[in-house]
């Protein structure tokens, strides 16, 4: 008894072209195809994760293709909607060219009438990112702010120094407002705030 064919391949249109946009070393992780529905007037749209930016093609009707692509680093917010028909990807990012620069002029992007699984594998590789790159970005401007105070690690508590730098000769006062503003500014937690005040205090 002869094997049993298998079955043919579906092509996903733009996937080509996105596969060969991809730099060495970086991988595809998911992707999400425009319904036809919403494609009426234009080729259907393709949007895929990998492993360092988020891109999205959309093919000419006739030949040739437009490619919009965000960094990883420049994510600051994703959203996903899903509808009876399709799911829409609302994508907004900065153009900082660092991890805790100023982020510029920030961008909008839009993508209608996904297939609903895909478009919630995309999602989902959004949201992993964007967490990982603020967690980046928090640590980062933590290292930028004890460079600028010439603080140093207390007992593995960032941001106040003791026994040496510019933080070692101000007062008491001065360090633990400092400490209090690195606080409220989200650079410690409440744990590591009062781990803080308390050396600081025990010093006196």
């Amino acid at each position: 008894m002869g094997a049993t064919p298998a079955p043919p391949v579906e092509r996903t249109p733009g996937l080509d072209a996105i596969q060969s946009l991809l730099i060495p070393g970086e991988r595809l992780e998911s992707h999400a195809v425009q319904r036809r529905l919403f494609a009426l007037t234009h080729r259907r749209i393709v949007v895929a994760a990998t492993s360092g930016r988020l891109i999205a093609v959309s093919r000419g009707l006739f030949s040739g293709f437009t490619v919009q692509d965000i960094r990883w680093q420049d994510l600051r917010d994703a959203q996903l909607q899903v509808g009876i028909f399709g799911a829409t990807l609302s994508i907004s990012a900065g153009a900082g060219n660092d991890l805790a620069g100023a982020e510029g002029v920030p961008r909008a992007l839009i993508f209608t009438g996904l297939r609903k699984d895909q478009a919630q594998e995309v999602y989902r590789a959004c949201q992993f990112q964007e967490q990982a790159w603020r967690e980046k970005r928090r640590v980062r401007e933590l290292e930028e702010l004890r460079a600028k105070s010439g603080g140093v690690h207390l007992g593995g508590v960032p941001g106040v120094a003791a026994g040496g730098g510019d933080d070692a000769g101000r007062s008491p006062q001065a360090r633990l407002q400092r400490a209090k503003e690195m606080l409220d500014g989200g650079l410690l937690s409440d744990a590591e705030y009062e781990q803080v005040k308390a050396r600081i205090l025990g010093e006196l």
